[in-house]
């Protein structure tokens, strides 16, 4: 018989089954590797731009302005160039810019190249200092930048003209090298009309005591033969005036017009201005 007071068993719940587990693909793998997947504002390090940060020894010393990479190389090949307190001679070695360069115990620091255009007037010398206190062309164009530059070059006290300045030494050194045949024009008055016979002999080529000297072109450019206009590639002290001074001329005035492709234009005397991006691609 039935046991009336018995309690009836509850029906058995049915469990549903857990749903697989879906398979991470790769990209889903790829993107669990990123170290922060979910900040939109995460960017990889450009490892290009970090690599580029690092510049050639020679460089650095060059950009410093203390000579020209060439020069440089004789620097570090004698020992003379410390990185980081370790004194360095390998070629080639690479510097970043939180290394600590020194030249015989001086720190060195790239600068920004800088290139400036003087017209000079006369009474002033070409040089970075003068003992005797005498005026220096550096006076001129001591508000041009605060990198220190130098001439490229030299005109005499009483030569007027084109002058350029930089810190850049490779240029400075290829632009001063006869081989480089860099073009410099200059217009020239005399004391006296200058002969056919001597006209044809400073275009033959002149001998003087440091050997023979060839002018580019010579031109006669008034009536009564004292005004001149000469090319000219020598860089030889005072070449100029030694080539009429041999003829027995003397040179009253002097005016560089022509420097490579760099003209006087719009430039005053004893004023300055900065090359352009596209001058400066021409002179090298």
């Amino acid at each position: 018989m039935d046991n009336p007071k018995r309690k009836p068993t509850p029906p058995r719940k049915k469990f549903k089954a857990a749903p697989p587990k879906a398979e991470k693909s790769e990209n889903t793998k790829a993107e669990n590797t990123n170290p922060r997947p979910s900040n939109p504002k995460y960017k990889k390090p450009d490892e290009s731009k970090i690599v580029s940060n690092t510049v050639r020894l020679n460089r650095f010393i060059s950009n410093a302005g203390v000579c020209s990479r060439r020069e440089a190389d004789v620097l570090i090949e004698d020992g003379k160039i410390t990185v980081n307190g370790k004194k360095i001679v390998e070629m080639g070695f690479k510097v970043k810019p939180t290394d600590t360069v020194k030249h015989e115990g001086k720190v060195l620091t790239t600068e920004k190249l800088q290139y400036v255009l003087l017209n000079k007037p006369k009474g002033f010398i070409t040089t970075m200092k003068d003992e005797r206190d005498r005026r220096t062309v550096m006076s001129l164009v001591e508000k041009a930048c605060t990198e220190r530059i130098y001439p490229v070059g030299r005109l005499d006290r009483q030569t007027t003209g084109l002058l350029l300045f930089t810190n850049d030494g490779d240029l400075a050194k290829k632009l001063m090298h006869p081989s480089h045949r860099i073009k410099k024009i200059y217009q020239i008055g005399l004391d006296k009309g200058l002969t056919q016979k001597d006209y044809d002999a400073i275009v033959a080529g002149l001998t003087l005591e440091d050997g023979l000297i060839e002018v580019d072109e010579l031109a006669v450019l008034s009536d009564d033969n004292m005004n001149l206009g000469i090319e000219i590639h020598s860089g030889r002290n005072r070449i100029i005036r030694r080539i009429f001074e041999h003829l027995g001329y003397r040179v009253e005035t002097l005016d560089r017009v022509m420097y490579g492709r760099l003209t006087k234009k719009n430039l005053g005397r004893g004023k300055w201005r900065k090359l352009t991006d596209q001058e400066v691609s021409r002179l090298g």
